[in-house]
C-alpha cells in the first residue's frame, strides 16, 4: 500500500507513491500539485477504516469464538474455510489502524513495520480471496456432485485442511514484493510515507508483473471459479423441487454481487495504473488526481469485504444464528464463563453440508 504525494515528477519509472495508483505523469510543468488529495485521503480514510475495523473485527471475532466453543464445529470442509477465512479478515483488519493513522500523519512506524504491515496487508488479502474461492468449489462439489460429496467425506475435510494450507503459502508468495519493494520515503514536504519502490527497469516491467499477479489471483481467478460454480449450483437449484431454492439463489446472488462490487472498481483502477505504467496516456494533472481519489474510494471499498463476510458467510445460516443465540443466552444466565455448547443440528445452514438445496437455504 502506497501514499499520495503532494507533488510528483514528471519521471515516474521507478516510484509509486500512492495506495496503488501512483506513478501518474504530470502536467508540461513537470510537477502537478496534488496536495488537496492528500487532504482528501487525510479526512476520509481515517474514520471509514476505523468503521470497517471495528466491524469486521466484531463479527469475525463471533464467528472465531462460536468455532472454538461450540463442539464439533469444523466438520465440514466450509467450517474449516469460514474459520480460516474469519482469521483471515481479523488479520487484515489489524493493518487498517496503521494506515489510518499513516494517512493522517504519515509513516512514524519505521522501515521493517513498513514492510511486515503492508506484506501482512497483502497475505490476509489475497487469502480472504481464495478461501472464498474454496468456498465457493466446496458448495459445487456438495450440491452439484452429491454422490461424490458423501463417498469422500472425510477425505473432503482433510483436503481442506490442505487446500488452506496451500492458500496461506500462494499468500504469502504473492506478498513478496511487499517485503522487496516497500520502503519508507519522503514526500516534497519531508512527511514519511510507506510506499513501494520498484526496480527501475525498462516500461516498468516490475510494477507491471507485481499489479498483473495480484489482479489476476485476486480478483479474476476467484471471480472466474465463483462464476462458474454458482451457475452450476443455480442450474441444479432451479431444476430442484424445493420451496427453498428461491431463499437459496438470493443468497448466491447476495454473494455474488456483493463480491463483483466491492472488488470491481478497485481492479478496474489497478488495470488503468498497469496500462499507464506500460504505456503513458493521462497527462492532464487534473485527470491524475481525479483518478488518485476515484482508486482511494475504489480501495476503501474493497476492505469493506472483511467486514461483511461474516454477515454473507455466516450469520445468515440458521446454524450459525441459533449457537450464537444459544451462547448469549448462557452468558447472559451467568452460568459462568464460556462452556461448550452442543450445535444445533437440526436446520440448515447457508454453509451446512447438505445434499440439496437446504445447503445455500437461510
Amino acid at each position: 500500500m502506497e501514499l499520495t504525494t503532494a507533488s510528483m515528477p514528471l519521471d515516474t519509472s521507478t516510484v509509486s507513491t500512492t495506495p496503488d495508483y501512483d506513478g501518474w505523469p504530470t502536467d508540461e510543468t513537470g510537477m502537478c500539485d496534488r496536495r488537496w488529495v492528500r487532504d482528501f485521503r487525510s479526512q476520509y480514510e481515517p474514520p471509514l477504516f476505523w468503521i470497517i475495523f471495528i466491524l469486521g473485527s466484531v463479527g469475525n471475532l463471533l464467528v472465531v469464538w462460536i468455532y472454538l466453543t461450540v463442539r464439533n464445529r469444523l466438520k465440514t470442509m466450509t467450517d474449516v474455510y469460514l474459520l480460516n477465512l474469519a482469521v483471515a479478515d481479523l488479520l487484515f483488519l489489524c493493518t487498517l489502524p496503521f494506515w489510518a493513522v499513516d494517512a493522517i500523519k504519515g509513516w512514524d512506524f519505521g522501515s521493517s513495520s513498513c514492510k511486515i504491515v503492508s506484506a501482512l496487508y497483502k497475505i490476509n488479502f489475497f487469502s480472504s480471496m481464495l478461501l472464498l474461492t474454496c468456498i465457493s468449489v466446496d458448495r459445487y462439489i456438495a450440491i452439484v456432485q452429491v454422490t461424490k460429496a458423501q463417498n469422500f467425506k472425510k477425505k473432503r475435510l482433510f483436503y481442506s485442511k490442505l487446500a488452506c494450507i496451500c492458500v496461506w503459502s500462494v499468500s504469502i508468495i504473492m506478498a513478496l514484493p511487499e517485503f522487496i519493494f516497500a520502503e519508507v520515503k519522503l514526500d516534497p514536504e519531508e512527511q514519511s510515507y510507506c510506499t513501494m519502490v520498484y526496480w527501475n527497469n525498462a516500461f516498468n516491467r516490475t510494477k507491471i508483473l507485481v499489479l498483473s499477479l495480484q489482479i489476476c489471483m485476486g480478483f479474476c481467478l476467484p471471480l472466474l471459479v465463483m462464476f462458474f460454480c454458482y451457475s452450476v449450483i443455480i442450474r441444479t437449484l432451479l431444476q430442484a423441487k424445493s420451496f427453498e431454492k428461491h431463499k437459496a439463489l438470493r443468497v448466491i446472488f447476495a454473494v455474488v454481487f456483493m463480491f463483483v462490487f466491492s472488488q470491481l472498481p478497485h481492479n478496474t483502477l489497478l488495470i488503468v495504473e498497469a496500462t499507464q505504467a506500460a504505456n503513458t496516456t493521462i497527462t492532464d494533472c487534473a485527470i491524475v488526481s481525479q483518478v488518485d481519489v476515484a482508486g482511494q474510494i475504489a480501495k476503501s471499498l474493497a476492505f469493506t469485504h472483511a467486514c461483511l463476510n461474516p454477515f454473507l458467510y455466516v450469520f445468515i445460516g440458521v446454524r450459525f444464528r441459533e449457537d450464537l443465540m444459544r451462547m448469549a443466552k448462557t452468558c447472559v444466565g451467568g452460568k459462568g464463563g464460556l462452556i461448550k455448547v452442543q450445535a444445533v443440528p437440526k436446520r440448515p445452514s447457508i454453509m451446512s453440508d447438505t445434499e440439496t438445496t437446504p445447503a445455500l437455504s437461510i
